[in-house]
C-alpha cells in the first residue's frame, strides 16, 4: 500500500518561502536523518510545477561526485501541472487532468513524498490526499514570505508525533488527517 507524505521547512510565523535563506543554521545530524528518511521512504517524488522546474534546472547538471544528484536525477518523479506540456527532467512524468483521481489512484500502490511544492501540498491537504504532513518548526520568524496556510479553508489534523531537536530547537510535528470536529449542540442552559 502507498501513500503520500509532505514535508516542509517552516518558520514560526508560518514561512515556507525561500528557505535556503534562512533553514541552513539549523541543519544538523538529527534533521539530515528525518530528511534522508523521508526520502529513504518514497518510491517517488511528488512536485509541483514551481519546484519541478527549480529542480530540473539545477540537478541535471549538478555535481555528479555528490551523491545527491544521481539520488535526484535517478529518482521517480510526478509533476502535477495544468500549464506544463512535457515533463524533461529524467524519470519525470506529468499528472493532469482529474488530478485528485490521479493522485489517489498512484497512492494506492506508490509510496510517494513530495519536497516543497507548497501550492500542491496545500491542496492535497484541503482534499485529504496527504497521509503525513512533516513539518520542521524553524525557531525563528522570518516576517515575510509566502506561507503554507492561506487565509480561508478549513483542513482539520491530528497530530501523530512531535520531536524536539535539541541542539538546535527545531522541531518536527507529524501531523495526519482528522475528522472535524463534530459541532456540540449548544447548552439547554444557554437558551
Amino acid at each position: 500500500m502507498g501513500f503520500i507524505k509532505s514535508s516542509l521547512f517552516i518558520s514560526l510565523d508560518g514561512v515556507i518561502e525561500a528557505p535556503e535563506t534562512w533553514h541552513f543554521p539549523y541543519f544538523d545530524d538529527q534533521m539530515g536523518a528525518v530528511v534522508g528518511g523521508l526520502m529513504n521512504e518514497a518510491e517517488a517524488t511528488l512536485l509541483g510545477r514551481h519546484t519541478y522546474e527549480g529542480f530540473a534546472s539545477y540537478w541535471p547538471d549538478a555535481d555528479p561526485a555528490d551523491p545527491m544528484t544521481e539520488a535526484m536525477n535517478g529518482a521517480r518523479k510526478y509533476v502535477v501541472s495544468d500549464t506544463l506540456t512535457e515533463a524533461t527532467w529524467r524519470n519525470s512524468s506529468l499528472v493532469t487532468g482529474d488530478v485528485a483521481a490521479e493522485l489517489a489512484s498512484l497512492k494506492a500502490d506508490t509510496r510517494l513524498g513530495t519536497t516543497g511544492s507548497a501550492t500542491l501540498v496545500r491542496w492535497m491537504l484541503e482534499q485529504g490526499l496527504v497521509d503525513e504532513l512533516h513539518l520542521l518548526v524553524h525557531p525563528i520568524v522570518v516576517g515575510h514570505g509566502a506561507k503554507l496556510f492561506a487565509d480561508g479553508g478549513t483542513v482539520p489534523l491530528k497530530l501523530l508525533s512531535s520531536t524536539t531537536f535539541e541542539a538546535t530547537g527545531v522541531v518536527h510535528l507529524v501531523y495526519g488527517n482528522a475528522d472535524a470536529p463534530k459541532e456540540q449542540p449548544a447548552s439547554p442552559a444557554a437558551s
